[in-house]
């Protein structure tokens, strides 16, 4: 039996992890030139309809012909070269397919083409799934649950509590309204229900948070003045560094609510916040609110907080989303 010499374990890790970083190099490297090949060919397509008139007959014949060209490949079907051509009529700066789309799979950008049509709001998801690694079903999800129109709608005081840049990410970061259409709950349910259906599904619920967070616990205890008080929820986010306190609510918003979030802020941030955090930020997710009340309950809080809503889908519209497991295994990959 052959000795194996000291910290060859080691080098042997070290081997592994470098050829497995090579590996994705590589794997990122073949899939932008695909991109980038498919958008080159878009281009000259929409070129010549647009300069030499020809028509849309060209693309058939032009599958074939690529088909009988290059039988190993696929991508050349006359589907396909419809999308290239739609590809490069969406983004006609080669600079910016280069630079942010053709960081994507052929196939993220075929679901983009199909579900967004507004440039503005195709080129956000585009940034989104590169920054978070969305999986394509994942990227569909949050397509379908409206994400670009959610994200940063929540009611907060982060501009007069907290300091640029910090406030503008915690701005960015909390969504109006929350969708829960992960959990197998009826419509009424106590709060207590609620949060343990959330902690069950733990995954889901911290991609409809969104990226950074982090779960510390539920019905986390905290002692004060010989008390004993229970967070709902208690997250850190890794990107703003400080703790988020989520408190659950099955009614509307009251006034009453910010004054018990503010507590519970001061209390985390004596008592497990660290010298090098900042501070703490509450969420608090209601059935409903109105937007006078909940804006006059934080306008005088020294606290950061923000308030939003959350909801389920219909039912019907639940069936046709994918199932927690499909999730769990795309966003697994």
């Amino acid at each position: 039996m052959t000795t194996v010499p000291q910290g060859y374990e080691a080098f042997l890790h070290e081997m592994k992890d470098r050829i497995q970083h090579a590996r994705i190099r590589a794997s990122v490297s073949v899939n932008r030139e695909l991109v980038l090949l498919y958008w080159r060919i878009g281009r000259d397509i929409l070129a010549r309809q647009e300069e030499e008139g020809w028509g849309a007959k060209i693309i058939v014949r032009l599958a074939q012909d690529l088909q009988r060209a290059f039988p190993d490949m696929k991508g050349f079907s006359e589907r396909n070269l419809k999308y290239m051509r739609g590809f490069a009529e969406a983004y006609p700066e080669e600079e910016f397919v280069q630079q942010v789309v053709a960081q994507l799979p052929w196939g993220h950008n075929v679901r983009l083409l199909d579900y967004v049509k507004d440039p503005d709001e195709r080129i956000w998801y585009a940034r989104k799934s590169i920054e978070n690694g969305w999986s394509r079903n994942v990227l569909v999800h949050q397509i379908e649950l409206d994400l670009y129109h959610r994200q940063g709608r929540a009611i907060t005081n982060f501009d007069q509590t907290l300091p640029p840049p910090q406030s503008d990410m915690a701005n960015e970061l909390i969504k109006d309204p929350y969708t829960f259409d992960f959990l197998a709950m009826g419509d009424e349910l106590a709060e207590r229900g609620i949060e343990k259906e959330l902690v069950d599904h733990v995954k889901e619920f911290l991609m409809e948070l969104g990226k950074g967070f982090a779960f510390v616990g539920s019905q986390y205890p905290l002692e004060v003045g010989d008390q004993d008080f229970w967070l709902d929820l208690l997250f850190y986010h890794i990107h703003l560094r400080c703790f988020v306190v989520i408190d659950l609510k099955v009614e509307k918003f009251k006034p009453e609510f910010a004054g018990k979030m503010n507590f519970y802020l001061s209390a985390v941030d004596d008592l497990l916040r660290h010298p090098t955090d900042h501070p703490s930020i509450g969420l608090i997710l209601c059935k409903d609110r109105n937007r006078v009340i909940v804006e006059y309950s934080l306008r005088d809080t020294a606290k950061p907080l923000a308030v939003a809503t959350y909801h389920r889908l219909p039912a019907d519209y639940r069936e046709a989303l994918p199932t927690p497991e499909e999730l769990e295994a795309e966003f697994g990959e």
